[in-house]
């Protein structure tokens, strides 16, 4: 399984080039990244947020342009104790434009530390689970 979303590109993100800026996509994928968010914190209350970036990883492979819908892939590339990896792809007119990894914790805030992912929680990621990353 995987979560999309379709992103339409604006005029403002455009670089000189003609191209989306590089700085956009990984917005992007941020935005991409709520439906994982959701399993963790179903509201995404602020005030009980649990996860925090460790690590993000991107690679561009050829141009994204204004005008032409962007689909974004999210899938889960590991699972680890406390922290998993977020793969994802963007795709535009059925080329891919960008991938990137992503290393989220599940964090305490409180206690500024790492904690387990519960079971539940794993076995909803696990429905993501992909090997192609």
């Amino acid at each position: 399984m995987q979560f999309e979303l379709s992103i339409q590109p604006r005029f403002n993100e455009t670089d000189g080039l003609g191209h989306i800026n590089n700085t956009v996509i990984p917005v992007w994928f941020e935005a991409a990244r709520e439906p994982v968010f959701a399993i963790f914190n179903p509201e995404l209350d602020l005030k009980h947020w649990n996860l925090i970036v460790a690590g993000f990883s991107v690679a561009f492979s050829a141009p994204t342009y204004y005008g032409k819908t962007v689909e974004v892939v999210t899938q889960i590339s590991r699972i680890g104790s406390s922290s998993f990896e977020v793969f994802q792809r963007a795709f535009q007119a059925g080329v891919q434009t960008a991938e990137a990894k992503t290393t989220l914790v599940h964090y305490d805030y409180g206690n500024e530390k790492s904690q387990p992912i519960p079971a539940d929680i794993r076995s909803q990621l696990e429905a993501y689970l992909t090997t192609s990353a």
